[in-house]
């Protein structure tokens, strides 16, 4: 069976990268989009082995967990996820000086996130675009087309990912993490709208589920109309921006499915829309720069206003 079968959904997008690789007319550079969470790298890494590997086996396994010999990646450094000039042109010579294994049909550069490319690197990479090495393909990924600078954006053929219906990201979750029931994949499913990425992290990332866990916190004590809880809860990232901007994320995917569906882990509409804005207003001032403690203090205090 492909790789590619293994991403949950979009079915018109695996059967046209199905019928592009089987017709040998695959371009050599594609662009994935999708929102964070959607799978764009997962299916990335999916296409990949079945173009180095069509028959499968290990090590087109391989690929999938990113350990491959013949995928090269490139990924953004800091906290911007800037993908720098010196990262493309190590790439290029990794891709020249490599020798290509024997079971191998070709050799795969990853590029994760490509809206991250600035001028110099955007120039770099053009250079191996526009004279690719033989067998080598171009995967890039990408959360907005409109974010690829243009240049790179016309040399490629570029798929949209979606999001997938709640059912079959909870089975896929399920598949995934066999021990989580039926409701709670159900429930992170229709938390996140099928972002089966974000589902995992949730899952799996200790940031985040730290954050979700507060989160939860905050929206119950919202609901419940505590200022002092709520105002206690926030003052305890006053010093820590990056990790009050995760709570407050969490906090407004909770109130979003509270809204979509009332009580939603026992968030009422109204409270839903308080967080909603409060946490909105609280994200627009930090990533302006403003006093994170005097955002988070108008935060708690909108949240749980009575």
């Amino acid at each position: 069976m492909p790789m590619l079968e293994r991403i949950a959904g979009n079915r018109e997008l695996k059967q046209d990268l199905k019928m592009a690789l089987g017709s040998g007319r695959i371009a050599h550079s594609i662009l994935l989009v999708g929102e964070p969470g959607c799978g764009a790298g997962f299916a990335a890494r999916c296409l990949a082995a079945d173009y180095l590997y069509p028959n499968g086996g290990p090590h087109a396994e391989a690929v999938l967990r990113g350990q491959d010999t013949e995928s090269i990646v490139v990924r953004g450094e800091g906290a911007s996820g800037q993908i720098k000039v010196e990262a493309i042109r190590d790439a290029r010579q990794n891709i020249q000086k490599s020798a290509l294994s024997s079971d191998a049909e070709g050799r795969v550069l990853f590029i994760y996130g490509a809206q991250n490319l600035n001028g110099a690197s955007a120039n770099a990479m053009l250079k191996i675009m526009e004279e690719p090495p033989e067998g080598v393909m171009f995967l890039l990924t990408a959360s907005s087309a409109a974010a690829v600078l243009p240049t790179i954006r016309s040399r490629c053929a570029a798929y949209t990912m979606a999001p997938v219906p709640t059912e079959e990201c909870a089975a896929a979750l399920r598949t995934a993490q066999p021990e989580l029931n039926e409701q709670n994949a159900q429930d992170l499913a229709f938390l996140y709208e099928g972002h089966i990425g974000l589902c995992l992290k949730a899952l799996t990332d200790p940031a985040a589920k730290v954050a979700r866990a507060a989160a939860r916190e905050l929206c119950r004590q919202a609901q419940q109309q505590d200022t002092y809880r709520v105002q206690a809860l926030l003052a305890g990232y006053e010093k820590d921006k990056d990790s009050a901007a995760a709570v407050l994320w969490q906090a407004t995917q909770a109130a979003s499915a509270a809204l979509r569906r009332p009580g939603f882990d026992g968030v009422q509409p109204d409270t839903a829309a308080r967080i909603l804005r409060a946490a909105e207003a609280a994200r627009r001032a930090m990533k302006a720069n403003g006093n994170l403690r005097l955002a988070l203090t108008v935060c708690g205090m909108e949240m749980a206003a009575r």
